[in-house]
């Protein structure tokens, strides 16, 4: 490796420690506001699950599109590595400066919008892949939406069993049988297929089915919990269900935090593996080396334990004040969106996606519950992040490519 390529990687993995305290407010803001742990207990839980990502995400689906955002051949040769360097930097100082500011803007799309800018500046519009920019900066809107739907109809699903509803009971069991019929369906295609392999092609089979699989049986689990403790719910006052929520918070931000850790590394080992195809030390993005995942999802984890308390109170109390059953809500309704969106290879931003489903359980109480002002100050911040990030590599790149 080239010294210039290790200071790429090394400025990589600074920008994904960043993510990691930037964005810790995603995976803990909630769990924080209310109270069931605290600080120090948050981030040190959001970290480890932040890192056990690694272990569930496997195809590396987000690190692809990422690495696909720039076409290399429309950029002369040897300016490419400038072109990652100069988006690496903006996108630091942008993160940064709205960690400063107390922002939760999105790491996702100032490195997206850093990387192109930085492209666009060396060889044209026609340098970067068009359609991947158009989806990631569409799910700029869809990401909060999604999440904020999702949170809106788990929190009245709670509401209505809590208030003992029969609706939300025919939920509640519809969901555990299409949960059950799709882990048998799952099973069973799997039994096919190792039908047709030896004993040691059965083993390694096996191995591979659950490891490319874990992430959706995980999520099963998940539902489960959800649906079968909202049966339960009718049975309990209002304080014992206030204390199993909390307990049930645990396994929510537990999910969040592995959906973001799955999320947001990835676009950094995206990033590591196009300067290492550029530099020569790889040829294609499968060859991406096992140290790059490890590396990716070790830094986040740091970084997340070292907190981001300005946009932790922004997240957690300025948007509307977040209960137990809430936090739940949001924080179960975030990461199914973060799980289906991996699972379609797209880099959403987990911050947009956590503060949709915020508003959408503060909305159930009522629409004024929720502070539009500070929302709409928030969705400013997330529509400037990329041209402001794409701005600020174009500029790097002009002065770093005279040296």
């Amino acid at each position: 490796m080239t010294p210039f390529l290790i200071t790429i990687i090394a400025l990589a993995l600074i920008f994904d420690y960043i993510n990691g305290f930037h964005d810790a407010a995603n995976s803990i803001a909630t769990v924080v506001s209310t109270k069931v742990l605290t600080p120090f207990q948050a981030v040190l839980w959001a970290a480890v699950f932040n890192s056990i990502a690694f272990f569930i995400f496997k195809d590396h689906g987000v690190a692809d599109t990422v690495a696909k955002t720039v076409k290399p051949d429309h950029i002369l040769e040897g300016n490419m590595m400038v072109v990652i360097f100069s988006g690496l930097i903006a996108a630091i100082a942008w993160n940064l400066l709205t960690w400063w500011l107390g922002i939760p803007s999105s790491s996702s799309h100032t490195l997206i919008g850093g990387f192109a800018g930085a492209a666009i500046a060396a060889g044209g519009f026609e340098a970067v892949n068009s359609s991947i920019i158009i989806r990631t900066a569409s799910f700029i809107f869809l990401a909060p939406l999604i999440g904020m739907v999702m949170a809106f109809i788990m929190s009245l699903w709670f509401l209505s069993s809590f208030k003992k509803g029969w609706t939300s009971k025919i939920f509640s069991v519809c969901v555990i049988i299409f949960v059950i019929i799709f882990l048998a369906i799952s099973l069973e295609f799997n039994k096919e297929v190792l039908a047709k392999k030896t004993h040691y092609e059965n083993y390694i089979s096996q191995v591979i089915f659950y490891s490319k699989n874990f992430k959706w049986i995980l999520l099963s689990f998940i539902l489960l919990v959800m649906a079968s403790f909202s049966l339960y719910l009718s049975n309990l006052n209002a304080h014992k269900a206030n204390q199993w929520f909390k307990r049930l918070q645990l396994i929510s931000s537990a999910a969040f935090s592995i959906g973001h850790g799955g999320n947001d590394a990835q676009k950094v080992m995206g990033i590591i593996t196009a300067a290492l195809i550029a530099g020569g030390t790889i040829t294609d993005f499968k060859q991406m080396p096992d140290w790059v995942p490890i590396a990716c999802y070790a830094a986040i984890g740091l970084g997340t334990m070292s907190g981001g308390w300005k946009i932790v109170k922004t997240m957690g109390t300025k948007i509307t004040k977040v209960t137990p059953f809430e936090g739940v809500a949001a924080e179960t309704a975030g990461a199914l969106t973060l799980f289906i969106t991996e699972a379609l290879k797209i880099p959403v931003s987990t911050t947009h996606t956590i503060t949709g489903a915020i508003m959408g359980v503060g909305a159930t109480k009522r629409l004024s519950a929720v502070r539009w002002g500070v929302t709409i100050n928030l969705i400013w911040a997330w529509v400037l992040t990329i041209p402001i990030s794409a701005l600020l590599a174009a500029g790097v790149y002009q002065i770093a490519r005279l040296f």
